[in-house]
């Protein structure tokens, strides 16, 4: 048998969001909807009150349908864009076209994705109206749809002026406007430190359906499809359905919700995850063999540093991902990131890094 010191300590903190444990407030809300009986299948009072309050966070009268997960949110909402012949542009790093293991396709009945190089993980309008207007011919995929993820795969943003753009491309060549929101509500409480309303960068600004994440943020297996546009919604309850998507005892996806958005805890903790990678960042920067890929603007810092580096540390039982290019990584936070394992881990880091400058000066 090993000795304790040879053991290896797991850590995932910074693997990824979806890690972490479910918030207090979400478990607290299971637990008060497992008290007694109530309708099943959509009907109870938790899932009339989460849509409601769904509908209050985004100022509108929306339609909302919870899911299981962000891949079935996905392609379920964009099924309801397209049709068979149709093509959907999205971003070359989006989840659309690289982890979502062809559902889109076929859920949409072989609608064609189509990826598209962008800037710090953003389309640009240029960009997407070049790929739809690339063939028009009957030979080739008519474009149906645009998808933007917010946050960005790279921890960037789109603000309402770069989504109002793309809607306007969107809309002078008839494609309609979906949203992949996984790390929305990082997005949301990053940009309300401007002033800017999950409204203002959604539905004010062009786009048709969003898929509202809920498992990142802290709830477990439950994700909202949110049509703005109410027309796009049509039938889409039998979709849900249809794809083993819908919940029996939906109250409890749905009281997850209540405890989340009632209390303000959805923007808390995901502003407490962009708080813990700006810590994060701020303990990295100094070093001067890595490099930051982009500036963190929610919570994911992707760096570059050298591959016998992060080896050093996944040995040391840290988990993170290769993400970009040869030497980038992608480190993640959550809601449940506490400041001393971010010092943690940067401490380890520096040292690792020391260690091997030092080694290679001898």
């Amino acid at each position: 048998m090993p000795s304790p010191d040879n053991v290896v300590h797991h850590d995932y903190s910074f693997a990824s969001d979806n890690t972490a444990g479910i918030t207090p407030e979400a478990l607290s809300a299971l637990n008060a909807a497992n008290k007694g009986a109530a309708p099943s299948y959509g009907q109870d009072d938790w899932t009339l009150r989460a849509k409601t309050l769904i509908r209050d966070i985004f100022e509108t009268n929306c339609d909302v349908y919870f899911i299981f997960n962000g891949t079935a949110a996905n392609a379920l909402a964009l099924a309801a864009l397209c049709r068979s012949y149709h093509s959907v542009i999205c971003h070359q790093y989006s989840h659309l076209d690289n982890d979502e293991c062809a559902a889109p396709e076929f859920f949409t009945g072989g609608a064609k994705i189509i990826s598209v190089a962008g800037p710090h993980g953003k389309l640009l309008p240029a960009d997407v109206e070049r790929a739809a207007l690339k063939r028009t011919d009957v030979h080739f995929s008519k474009a149906g749809a645009l998808s933007l993820t917010q946050s960005t795969e790279w921890g960037t943003l789109y603000h309402p002026d770069e989504v109002r753009a793309l809607s306007a491309v969107a809309k002078k060549h008839q494609l309609t406007l979906q949203m992949d929101g996984a790390r929305f509500a990082n997005a949301a409480a990053a940009l309300a430190t401007d002033g800017i309303s999950p409204a203002d960068f959604t539905w004010r600004a062009g786009v048709d359906v969003l898929s509202f994440g809920g498992t990142k943020n802290g709830m477990n297996s439950t994700e909202a499809v949110v049509f703005f546009n109410h027309e796009l919604a049509r039938e889409f309850n039998y979709r849900v359905k249809q794809a083993a998507q819908l919940a029996s005892k939906q109250r409890f996806a749905s009281a997850q919700w209540v405890g989340m958005l009632e209390t303000g805890a959805w923007l808390k903790h995901a502003a407490h995850a962009n708080a813990m990678t700006q810590r994060l960042a701020a303990a990295l920067r100094p070093l001067p063999q890595l490099k930051f890929i982009t500036e963190p603007a929610v919570n994911g810092l992707f760096v570059e540093l050298p591959a016998a580096a992060a080896e050093t540390m996944w040995a040391r039982g840290w988990h993170f991902y290769r993400f970009i290019g040869e030497h980038g990584y992608r480190l993640m936070c959550s809601w449940a990131t506490t400041p001393d394992i971010v010092d943690q881990f940067a401490a380890e880091l520096r040292a690792v890094l020391s260690s091997a400058s030092a080694s290679a000066k001898q």
